[in-house]
């Protein structure tokens, strides 16, 4: 351990040190390149040929399979270009164990991988499932899937010693794909489904129809919107024609009021024609009695004094004999002549019309307003008429609709499983696998990667046997193990 302790004591190792390790140990690191070089050439030499089969697998987006929603056009992916997520997703499906199992069993891969070198050595007999298994993981391992880039394909490609058996098992893989594939992207029992799924909504329908049918005949209405409608129309020109009866009505007792009040301020009758005359008659008594009482006066005087009793009686009668004459002349006989007044008579006619036209507006006011009343109730009754067949009507909308959408779904449905049975798919083959005509011999590669394991090994190889050499062979690992100087160094006789 002496040369260990003495390069842990030295400084960082340099470019010379390493080529003087080599060129200590060139022997050593020729012998070891050689022995390891000449083995890789030899087992690339002896090598089984290998066939390799080809296949690619195109994904695209011709079919899309719609999924269930409640809407009444059936919904779609809405991106056109398949993912790279997706290639990758067939790939996986393209390597799981179950898909490698059935490729196994169809093409009988467990009888050819159970006689093994290591079988036949032990001689130990496996089960046919541990065989199966066995197979299927070696299958795996040879297998070589990979999406190729920028593209929509798939290259699947398998190795084997004989070119019948590479192309069967890739053939075989892509059927049991293409089952496989199928069987996961559609929902297994859609049409059952939708089917009972469309039953149920039938009946349910038929059922809204009915209670529809004998609500509409319980209520005697055909369509409470419409009859609403219609009632509430006449019962805005009802209500109108009430508001106007009531305003005629007020109007009619108001001119009934203003005639009343003129008839009681006019007469009845009217002065026609008015003579003024003096009474002849009464004139000519008193005109007559005053000349016998002035004939009886001057009698009178020719046989008495003035102031005699009986001559002033009779001055006396004679002064009130004037006066009457004269209150005579002053007053004359008034004939007038009176008759009806038209004005009266017209308010009274006028009166009694309207009093007429008043009975028979508040008969028609009373009338509107149980019309109006009626109209009311009526379309009250029509209002919660209508809420019932409106629940009625918009229940049997949605059954046809749920109905019709399950129709529709169970018909996209019984496609997608005519396009399954049919095998139309959005992956199919591109290139189906062929028969190799050629090996594909891989002894470059094996060459290859020999010379560099050679080389590899052999400096390591050489690097661990000088770093656990104890002699010394510089001058320099003297002095640092020892520190002192060299006084002389005499070299190794070759």
């Amino acid at each position: 351990m002496l040369g260990h302790h003495i390069r842990e004591s030295t400084h960082s190792s340099t470019l010379h040190d390493f080529l003087a390790i080599g060129f200590r140990r060139r022997r050593l690191i020729v012998t070891t390149f050689i022995v390891i070089f000449l083995t890789g050439v030899l087992i690339a030499f002896f090598l089984p040929a290998q066939y390799e089969s080809q296949m690619k697998i195109l994904v695209r987006r011709e079919r899309a399979d719609t999924m269930v929603s409640p809407t009444r056009e059936p919904a779609y992916e809405l991106h056109t270009s398949v993912t790279g997520e997706e290639l990758e997703s067939e790939a996986e499906l393209l390597k799981s164990r179950d898909l490698l199992t059935k490729v196994v069993v169809a093409c009988n891969l467990q009888e050819s991988s159970s006689k093994s070198f290591w079988t036949s050595l032990w001689g130990v007999e496996s089960s046919k499932e541990a065989r199966i298994g066995q197979a299927a993981l070696k299958l795996g391992r040879k297998l070589t899937v990979e999406p190729i880039k920028r593209t929509d394909f798939i290259s699947v490609t398998y190795k084997a010693r004989n070119p019948e058996l590479a192309a069967q098992v890739l053939n075989t893989l892509s059927t049991l794909y293409l089952d496989k594939h199928l069987a996961l992207r559609r929902a297994p029992g859609a049409f059952e489904f939708f089917n009972k799924q469309a039953e149920g909504y039938r009946k349910n329908l038929e059922k809204t129809e009915t209670e529809l049918a004998n609500f509409s005949r319980k209520e005697g209405v055909v369509s409470p919107p419409l009859q609403k409608e219609i009632r509430v129309r006449r019962l805005a020109e009802f209500e109108a024609a009430l508001q106007e009866a009531r305003a005629n009505v007020a109007q009619t007792q108001r001119r009934i009021g203003t005639l009343e009040a003129q008839l009681a301020s006019l007469p009845s009758r009217q002065t026609t024609q008015v003579r003024t005359s003096d009474n002849p008659q009464l004139m000519q008594t008193m005109k007559g009695t005053l000349l016998e009482l002035e004939l009886k006066r001057a009698q009178l005087l020719a046989k008495y004094d003035p102031s005699y009793r009986l001559v002033q009686d009779v001055e006396s009668q004679i002064a009130t004999a004037r006066e009457s004459i004269a209150a005579a002349e002053k007053a004359p006989l008034r004939d007038e002549i009176t008759d009806r007044d038209p004005t009266y008579d017209a308010l009274r006619a006028e009166l009694a019309k309207s009093k007429t036209e008043l009975a028979g507006l508040e008969a028609r006011s009373a009338a509107m307003t149980d019309l109006v009343r009626d109209y009311q109730a009526q379309t009250q009754r029509l209002d919660r008429t209508e809420i019932v067949h409106q629940d009625l009507v918009r229940a049997a909308k949605g059954q046809e609709e749920n109905y019709l959408l399950y129709l529709r779904k169970q018909e996209e449905a019984r496609i997608s499983d005519a396009l399954d049975r049919q095998r139309i798919s959005n992956v199919v083959v591109a290139e189906a696998a062929t028969v190799p005509l050629e090996p594909k011999s891989n002894w470059l590669l094996v060459v290859v990667l020999a010379g560099l394991l050679a080389c590899v090994a052999s400096a390591m190889l050489a690097f661990a046997v000088d770093y656990w050499d104890p002699s010394f062979r510089t001058p320099e690992e003297v002095k640092s193990f020892l520190g002192s100087p060299v006084l002389a160094a005499i070299p190794q006789k070759r």
